[in-house]
């Protein structure tokens, strides 16, 4: 009897192993899947003619397009203060990594975007719809796993990457943003961030990238003197382990404005 009562409390106890193990790694599917991708593009520019192009393309032809297939919020800007020819940065959003990989054979297929797109897609040599466009993939943050669409109001954005001196001192980076509550300290004190990503495939890695917004330059100079001075601040980047020094070896702040055929 007690060699039964024991095999049948040994297969209960598997069964909830079982169970208990198997919920953990459809959790943790579910996360994976969750957690978004981003494309940021800059396209590098020689004069108006060429930033008409990629504004018309993106406005006539990429965006209806992209919406169709899933993405959407897709961010359009050009540089608050442009030293010559502004830049046009180009954020879009995928649901997985997947959706990246496929969303492009499918704007191929697409009869619409091709006709409407041609000007920009279809450029001679001799007049290119630009000069380069320099791109990369971001993976959101686990703490702010989605993008977050602020309100439609007259605004500027603050595009920031931060460069690390090793994949370590990266991860480590991403711990403060995602553990230790940096990402709730910039929600707290209205940043109002649209997205935080870690740079996968791209230039200057290991680094990572975020967009904030502000009313204006005035509002920006408030939220950052406002978060240097933050309690919660001051005791996450007083432990020495997340000491800039130690973690980032250049910051690159870029000033955004967002084009008329922007959904960010």
């Amino acid at each position: 009897m007690k060699r039964r009562s024991f095999l049948k409390a040994s297969a209960l106890t598997a069964a909830a192993t079982g169970i208990s193990t198997h919920s953990v790694m459809a959790s943790a599917v579910k996360e994976k899947q969750s957690t978004e991708f981003y494309e940021l593009r800059t396209y590098l520019l020689k004069n108006e003619t060429q930033q008409k192009l990629v504004e018309d393309y993106f406005q006539n032809a990429a965006i209806p397009a992209l919406n169709k297939l899933g993405c959407k919020h897709i961010g359009v800007f050009t540089e608050l203060k442009p030293e010559g020819q502004t830049k046009i940065y180009v954020l879009i959003p995928f649901s997985s990594l997947a959706d990246f990989l496929v969303v492009q054979e499918k704007l191929n297929l697409d009869p619409v975007y091709l006709e409407k797109g041609a000007p920009y897609l279809n450029a001679p040599a001799t007049e290119p719809a630009y000069e380069r466009i320099e791109s990369s993939l971001l993976k959101a943050f686990a703490h702010m796993p989605k993008m977050e669409v602020p309100k439609k109001s007259p605004r500027i954005f603050e595009l920031r990457r931060y460069e690390h001196p090793t994949e370590s001192a990266g991860k480590k980076k991403l711990e403060m943003f995602n553990d230790a509550g940096e990402v709730d300290i910039f929600k707290k004190l209205g940043f109002n961030p649209v997205f935080f990503g870690e740079v996968i495939i791209g230039d200057h890695r290991p680094n990572l990238t975020y967009m904030i917004t502000f009313d204006d330059l005035d509002a920006k100079a408030a939220h950052w003197k406002a978060f240097g001075s933050d309690p919660e601040w001051k005791k996450v980047s007083s432990i020495p382990d997340y000491s800039d020094a130690k973690l980032i070896t250049h910051i690159t702040s870029t000033l955004l404005q967002p084009t008329g055929t922007s959904q960010v």
